[in-house]
């Protein structure tokens, strides 16, 4: 399953300079990560913005669980 959430998420160097985002619809992962990370809701979150679907912030989080496998962790600044 988290293949196929991961497929949500694509990378163009025309597209928000390469970013990882959702579906090539210009919204960047980092950015839907912070809205959840700041605490919205999904429900909150796909009200704001129409054009997404909840499987699409499953794959963001999904996306943040490979990127957090993929190496050590490291202290962030204070």
């Amino acid at each position: 399953m988290a293949t196929d959430l991961l497929s949500r998420i694509t990378m163009d160097p025309e597209i928000c300079h390469g970013q990882p985002v959702v579906r090539g619809l210009r919204y960047p992962v980092e950015n839907m990560l912070e809205l959840l990370a700041s605490g919205m809701t999904n429900a909150e979150i796909l009200a704001d913005y129409p054009d997404l679907e909840n499987e699409d912030l499953l794959a963001c989080l999904a996306y943040a669980v490979q990127l957090a496998q993929l190496r050590g962790f490291y202290p962030l600044a204070r």
